[in-house]
């Protein structure tokens, strides 16, 4: 009876979940449709293409889908709680995020891919690769550059490279733990940085209070996983 119980009470608040999701999805829909501009809905235009709302939905959509892998790959990998319970509130911040950005450019009819071959961040002032560093080199040849890519994969600062990615796949235990924790440091000190450009330059209203809940959000996760890092005798990469 008790486990019965349970479970009705486990269901409702599923539901109660899953709603609050979806009210909070329409209110940013509806938020991102009517705002255009102005804070009341003075300019209902959508953005350009080449707009820093469309570049950060784009970049931050692709930004976001990295994280979320490396998540899942990291809950594998190991059996501590506390690294599973952080992947798997990064994978469902993320993965929702991401999807209210990429139906923004659906809202606004535009592609998901960079207009005339322009590069990830083109539409941060200064540029992408100049507007934060990447992550070194982890030791192993396989760090990453610049923004604009080194050959392994990496489109932007902070992203893990396919050679990285490789191995926290081969990882096990404690080892997973600590390269989990620091590939997505520096993943957050990528996101952040974009996020905050996107709060300064970014048009319309929504996306900016979107962008800098990112901000903030990663900001305090930054300081959970460098604790996490130093509980395994370890800390983040400089």
């Amino acid at each position: 009876m008790e486990r019965r119980r349970t479970r009705r009470v486990r269901l409702a608040a599923g539901a109660a979940v899953v709603l609050a999701l979806l009210f909070a999805g329409a209110a940013t829909v509806a938020s991102a449709r009517g705002d255009g501009s102005g804070e009341e809905g003075g300019n209902t235009r959508a953005p350009g293409a080449s707009s820093a709302d469309a570049g950060f939905a784009r970049d931050m959509a692709v930004h976001h889908q990295q994280a979320v892998e490396m998540s899942f790959v990291v809950r594998d990998r190991t059996d501590d709680e506390d690294v599973r319970r952080l992947a798997y509130d990064i994978a469902n911040t993320q993965a929702n995020q991401r999807g209210m950005l990429l139906g923004w450019l659906d809202l606004w009819e535009l592609p998901k891919v960079a207009p005339g071959g322009e590069p990830p961040m083109a539409w941060m002032e200064g540029g992408g690769r100049h507007a934060h560093g990447g992550h070194h080199s982890d030791g192993d040849g396989s760090g990453s550059g610049g923004g604009d890519g080194d050959g392994d994969g990496v489109l932007m600062p902070g992203m893990a490279s396919r050679s990285e990615l490789a191995r926290l796949v081969r990882l096990d235990g404690k080892q997973a733990e600590v390269f989990f924790l620091q590939l997505m440091t520096d993943h957050h000190k990528g996101g952040v940085a974009m996020a905050e450009a996107c709060a300064s330059q970014c048009s319309v209203p929504a996306e900016r209070r979107l962008a800098q809940g990112m901000v903030e959000g990663q900001r305090s996760e930054l300081g959970l996983m460098r604790d996490m890092l130093a509980e395994r005798g370890a800390a983040p990469r400089s």
